[in-house]
């Protein structure tokens, strides 16, 4: 069980931190059973969830991954995973979505602006079903790096091309 204060991955909501474990005073909530009282931190609502729910929860990642895992980046080789039938293309990037594992969603991100690139060089529009799930993936992983890494979302980007950048020129340093 989770305690008041922690920060937690919350289903496909993201980042959220736990701001009570109680029995809400709301019409129709089991009065029988305790309730986290969750807040995103990127979104205005609050979740009540049963603190024996059946969706997913985690603890954030630590600095120490969040760099392990932008570290690695470089070495991953995107490939574009579909080409065709968007149907099956939201299937796959669902499941990844779905293992709400950060590894996962780095791929998933660099698979589809593959894609994209791969797209635009053959002058072809870039499917919406696509740009929703990279943005979502997007979306997601920078939410978590933000608080993990105590950055602004917004900077999370360009924290990362600086991060590879550094890494990149160790290693031509290094192979000198």
């Amino acid at each position: 069980m989770y305690e008041v204060g922690d920060v937690i991955f919350y289903g496909n909501t993201g980042v959220c931190q736990i701001q009570d474990i109680t029995v809400p005073n709301i019409a129709g909530v089991d009065k029988s059973q305790l309730y986290y009282v969750l807040r995103p931190f990127f979104q205005s609502e609050t979740i009540y969830s049963p603190v024996n729910t059946k969706v997913f929860m985690r603890p954030v990642i630590s600095v120490q991954e969040a760099h392990r895992l932008i570290d690695m980046i470089p070495t991953i080789q995107a490939q574009v995973v579909c080409d065709s039938k968007a149907r099956q293309c939201a299937e796959h990037y669902q499941s990844m979505i779905h293992t709400h594992d950060c590894e996962d969603l780095i791929e998933l991100t660099m698979s589809i602006y593959a894609k994209k690139q791969q797209m635009e060089q053959q002058r072809k529009k870039f499917g919406a079903v696509d740009e929703w799930f990279m943005k979502r993936a997007e979306e997601l992983l920078f939410g978590e790096l933000s608080i993990v890494l105590g950055i602004s979302k917004d900077d999370i980007p360009e924290y990362i091309a600086a991060r590879v950048r550094l890494i990149q020129d160790q290693q031509k340093e290094k192979s000198l």
